[in-house]
């Protein structure tokens, strides 16, 4: 099929998948599309870029750019299918003399979010989010000065549909779910965030991150993944903080397979970036293969599933990643893990004792001694 920018993308229609949003009917692709960088790509490159990912099933546009660019641009290859896009738009960006800021004025948030509106020639937010909340003073602002309201009104009268909040804090984003307002979550989340801890974002140590996916998840909010590749950093065996290099797609599906998650948004910066992204979803499970992590991630994930099946086939038929995530989530607070567990074909208690995915855990958990925990923890 060809597309814009003048790339094949060698398929004949898109095979994005999607994953439903909790609390709504809303459909999101797994991939969606960071604008952080696109700016400098010029309008028309913007604008061929969102008509190329929209072909090819991307419905998820982060709105947090570095400029004013895509806003224009999009709002123009936009024209006509509005209802096929999921705009996630921030309540504390603002664009004045072309560039982005950050700000909690509420004056400022208004006159910005109004801008939002007119660039993209729309007249609703399908995501409002309070934006990049790092801080307790940060918090505060958005409760007592009157900005947490304004969203809050907003949603009332129809323009903001889901109410988001962009953090790469572990505790701020925790007392936020406090509220009881979200419906999605953005963070940042990769290997060297979770287990490093090294970064100017990687806050929050491997048990905070890892409570935070499970809450969101039990509590039917969805993330949103930030920075899946550490600001590039993990693409190059140089300045990753395990010494090798991990590949785009690795990071992709390490971010998907954390609880919680609907979509990832890796930033692209033209339509050859793009391309490279759409290749995840026709990739192998062997170029999608994380498990080289447990040959190099420190202690803390030593015994603990990250999900990645690397177990797999299991001579008994058991998903071995499943398994483990809804007894997880059911721990956490999930109380739709054990109906879901419930559903699954093959559950702990069918585990044969063989041993096969002991031996292939790259993080050496005892699977078949776990089996037998969730088994008795389910009942089956």
């Amino acid at each position: 099929m060809k597309i814009g920018c003048n790339y094949d993308l060698d398929r004949r229609e898109h095979n994005m998948r999607y994953r439903k949003l909790p609390h709504g009917e809303e459909q999101i692709s797994i991939l969606g599309f960071g604008t952080s960088s696109i700016g400098a790509a010029g309008e028309k490159e913007i604008e061929a870029a969102m008509t190329m990912a929209l072909e090819n099933g991307i419905n998820y546009f982060d709105m947090a750019s570095a400029d004013a660019a895509p806003f224009f641009a999009f709002g123009r290859a936009m024209a006509g299918k509005r209802q096929s896009v999921y705009f996630q738009i921030h309540f504390g960006a603002y664009y004045q003399g072309g560039k982005y800021g950050w700000t909690t004025n509420l004056d400022t948030i208004k006159r910005s979010v109004e801008w939002q509106l007119n660039a993209l020639k729309t007249d609703y937010i399908d995501f409002g989010f309070l934006h990049c909340i790092d801080e307790e003073s940060d918090l505060r602002h958005v409760l007592n000065d009157g900005i947490l309201d304004y969203v809050l009104q907003l949603k009332k009268d129809g323009t903001v549909r889901h109410i988001g909040l962009s953090s790469h804090t572990p505790d701020i984003a925790q007392a936020v779910l406090d509220v009881g307002i979200l419906d999605m979550l953005m963070f940042s989340i990769n290997p060297a965030y979770d287990y490093e801890q090294e970064g100017e974002f990687a806050i929050g140590d491997v048990k905070q991150r890892q409570r935070l996916y499970r809450r969101c998840e039990a509590e039917g909010v969805g993330i949103s993944v930030m920075k899946a590749f550490s600001g590039g950093q993990l693409l190059n065996a140089g300045t990753s903080p395990f010494g090798k290099a991990l590949t785009k797609y690795q990071c992709i599906q390490y971010a998907l397979d954390k609880p919680g998650v609907l979509t990832v948004l890796p930033g692209v910066r033209n339509c050859e970036d793009l391309k490279d992204i759409l290749g995840f979803i026709t990739a192998s499970p062997e170029e999608r293969d994380y498990s080289v992590l447990g040959t190099f991630a420190p202690q803390e994930a030593e015994g603990v599933c990250v999900y990645c099946n690397h177990c797999q086939p299991c001579p008994a038929g058991l998903d071995v990643g499943l398994i483990n995530k809804y007894y997880d989530l059911s721990l956490a607070g999930d109380e739709l893990a054990k109906s879901h567990y419930a559903n699954l074909d093959k559950k702990a208690g069918d585990c044969i004792g063989c041993g096969h995915c002991d031996k292939r855990c790259p993080f050496h958990v005892e699977q078949s001694q776990r089996m037998k925990t969730i088994r008795d923890y389910f009942g089956a």
